[in-house]
């Protein structure tokens, strides 16, 4: 079966299931959306309505940066012999904002040969007052980027390249989105939005980039957050600007750098910024700037150095992404769950290629029988444990299919320190596969939950991690994808942060399924895995380096203005301090005071 036809019975049964829920004329209007949205929404397709930004611009009438109450966006944007073009595009998408919460500084670095680039931007300060400039020395962009910043007066600061386009609601969707952050109390000091790529005009872009929330491990992999990026002034200050040893990647250090101030970044699902391709331009291809690979490894390789991690950062499947080989922590045992019922020949595949190709040697396999009928499936389970050594076969006592009920006995019987739930019909085609799942895992600050890419007999994706939300419930990211391919924003060929992975190939720890008592067996058949990997994200996270959370005044949460002090009066006021933390799991803290008579 074709991908097309695999999509169509797919969008089929999701339209059958809508009707069923919310009846056909819900069906007939999500349908009608998505016909438009595919086939007439090519213009401008990313760009609010234009009375939106008509509502925008009258809210803000009349009003300077010092009353529009929305907090000030500096914007530090380098100039280098930019093509006229394409400054004056520039900079009429800032000076066309429909807020002035904006300040545009630009360092121009520009050759002698390239005097009209000062010219026209002398031009546009006659226009607007919110651009200042600055003509420097050329030291390489991470440079000429602080020497843009010494210009900033703004609460918060952004990134541009000057080949770009700002989107016209940019500065107010920041300002605002920064309010609400406030509002709600949560951390301001860092967000990003999605961006979309151009060649010619941002009325017909070519792609656009849309992000998931911060996603760590992602971020190890690629600069995903690129454009457009905020953070408060303040961090800016605190870190040292960009590094020049990082040119090439320095947005990406820049990131790395600042997630370990704030602890993460808010996204906001907007597209606020349009990134031009044209040769010479790192949107273009990395062909480009052949040196990008090299910095940013530097900048991950020092990331690892400075939250204390330990690992080897390699080149990714392609150009542009990275791989951290983490140590693994140990030599951890796995205790692998795999239900069955009948169906040896599976069985047989799935656990002969265990054992020939798995290079992880520390492991147990565990066979839960589940109200199997078939005589020969019982002689089976007499010959496989003789063949395999370390193989036990239990049997579920209960009548029925209940898959969390089901890998809940089983875990009586694991001895591990990780648990792995594998299905029957998994065949095992990497030899690394388990030891690729530890290296995620069992390392400190690693994943509490983690799973595998599976494909069909046919080479397509079956899972590649699932999102909540997507097909109505919960689906499957890059469904029916070929194999081998990069995926959106290299999704499928570099580690992702989901809200929860497949029960077909599930690794937690063993004391973490403890915690949250394993699966719920509510869920008999569906969303188990879904609801379990949910209800771990909620459990506490703990401290992955106990050391630095208790020197004195470190803080996780320095955008909160905390002052880092707990463990610190702990310390002053009692004669013995312990604490014990596992991440995914969570942190015990032991007190002990001694009180007596003198």
């Amino acid at each position: 079966m074709n991908l097309r036809l695999k999509r169509a019975r797919e969008l089929a049964g999701y339209a059958v299931q809508l009707t069923k829920d919310e009846g056909l004329p819900t069906m007939l209007k999500r349908g009608a959306g998505f016909v438009k949205r595919r086939c007439f929404g090519k213009k401008a397709r990313y760009l609010p309505a234009k009375k939106v930004l008509e509502a925008q611009r009258a809210e803000m009438a009349g009003k300077t940066a010092a009353d529009c109450g929305l907090p000030t966006i500096s914007v530090l944007t380098p100039l280098y012999n930019t093509p006229e073009k394409y400054l004056r595009e520039f900079l009429d998408s800032f000076v066309n904002q429909t807020a002035p919460n904006g300040q545009l500084c630009l360092a121009d670095a520009s050759d002698a040969e390239h005097a009209d680039v000062k010219r026209v931007v002398e031009e546009y300060q006659t226009k607007n007052q919110r651009i200042v400039y600055k003509k420097i020395e050329n030291k390489g962009i991470a440079a000429n980027t602080n020497a843009a910043a010494e210009l900033a007066a703004g609460e918060y600061l952004a990134l541009a390249d000057h080949d770009d386009i700002l989107a016209p609601h940019a500065m107010y969707t920041m300002g605002k989105a920064i309010l609400q952050l406030r509002a709600q109390g949560e951390p301001d000091g860092f967000l990003y939005s999605d961006e979309a790529l151009f060649s010619k005009s941002i009325q017909r872009p070519m792609v656009a980039h849309f992000k998931p929330d911060y996603a760590p491990d992602y971020l190890l992999c690629c600069n995903y957050i690129c454009h457009l990026a905020v953070f408060q002034k303040a961090l800016w200050d605190e870190i040292g600007g960009e590094r020049p040893e990082c040119d090439g990647s320095q947005d990406h250090d820049l990131f790395l750098r600042l997630v370990e101030k704030t602890g993460g970044a808010a996204h906001v699902p907007q597209v606020l910024y349009y990134w031009r391709v044209h040769a010479g331009s790192t949107s273009g291809g990395t062909d480009a700037k052949p040196y990008v690979a090299a910095a940013a490894k530097k900048a991950l390789a020092d990331h690892l150095a400075r939250t204390g991690r330990t690992g080897t950062v390699e080149d990714g499947l392609f150009p542009s992404t990275y791989r951290v080989k983490w140590d693994i922590v140990g030599d951890p045992k796995v205790s692998i769950l795999i239900p069955n019922k009948d169906h040896i020949d599976d069985l047989e595949k799935c656990l002969h290629s265990l054992w020939a190709k798995t290079s992880w040697d520390n492991f147990e396999v565990i066979v839960i029988e589940n109200n199997s009928t078939d005589p020969e499936t019982f002689a089976y389970y007499q010959k496989a444990q003789q063949c395999y050594d370390g193989l036990r076969v239990v049997t579920y006592p209960k009548k029925g299919f209940n898959f969390s009920g089901i890998n809940n006995f089983g875990r009586k019987y694991a001895t591990g320190e990780y648990l792995l739930l594998l299905n029957n019909d998994v065949e095992v085609r990497s030899g690394e596969w388990l030891t690729e799942l530890l290296r995620q895992c069992a390392h400190p600050g690693g994943a509490a939950v983690c799973g595998a890419m599976l494909f069909y007999p046919d080479e397509t994706i079956q899972h590649a991690g699932v999102i909540t939300g997507l097909g109505g419930y919960a689906g499957h990211s890059h469904k029916y994808k070929k194999a081998g391919g990069s995926g959106y924003l290299f999704r499928t060929a570099t580690v992702q942060d989901f809200s929860a992975v497949t029960g077909a190939c599930l690794l937690v720890k063993t004391s973490v399924w403890d915690e949250v008592k394993g699966l719920d067996e509510a869920f008999a058949v569906a969303f188990n895995d879904v609801d379990f990997c949910l209800r771990v994200r909620d459990a506490g996270v703990g401290i992955a380096d106990i050391g630095q959370a208790m020197e004195p005044l470190y803080t996780s949460r320095p955008d909160l203005e905390r002052s880092g002090m707990g463990f610190l009066f702990m310390e002053a006021f009692m004669d013995e301090v312990q604490v014990e933390s596992e991440p995914g799991k969570g942190t015990c803290v032991t007190l002990k005071k001694r009180i007596g008579r003198d």
